[in-house]
C-alpha cells in the first residue's frame, strides 16, 4: 500500500516534463516505475491504466486520476 505522499513523489518522478500529467511515453520510459504503478492500480499495462482511468480522454494520467486508480484498487493509505 502507498500513502498519498509516496504516490505524489512517484507521480512527480514519472512526470518528466512537469506538465502535471503522465503520458504513455513517460510510463514506457520508466519501466521500473511503471511496474510499481501497475501493481498499485491492479492494471497490467500502461495502455490498460489509460483505458480505465483517463477520465478526460486526453491520453495521459493526472495525479487525481492516478490517485483514483490506486484508491479503487484499495492500495492507498
Amino acid at each position: 500500500m502507498t500513502t498519498e505522499q509516496e504516490l505524489q513523489s512517484l507521480f512527480n518522478t514519472l512526470d518528466t516534463d512537469q506538465d502535471g500529467k503522465i503520458s504513455i511515453n513517460d510510463l514506457f520510459l520508466s519501466p521500473g516505475l511503471s511496474v510499481i504503478i501497475s501493481s498499485e492500480t491492479n492494471t497490467t499495462t500502461p495502455q490498460e491504466l489509460l483505458a480505465n482511468y483517463d477520465s478526460d480522454f486526453d491520453g495521459s494520467i493526472t495525479f487525481e486520476e492516478l490517485k483514483e486508480a490506486v484508491e479503487k484498487a484499495n492500495n492507498l493509505n
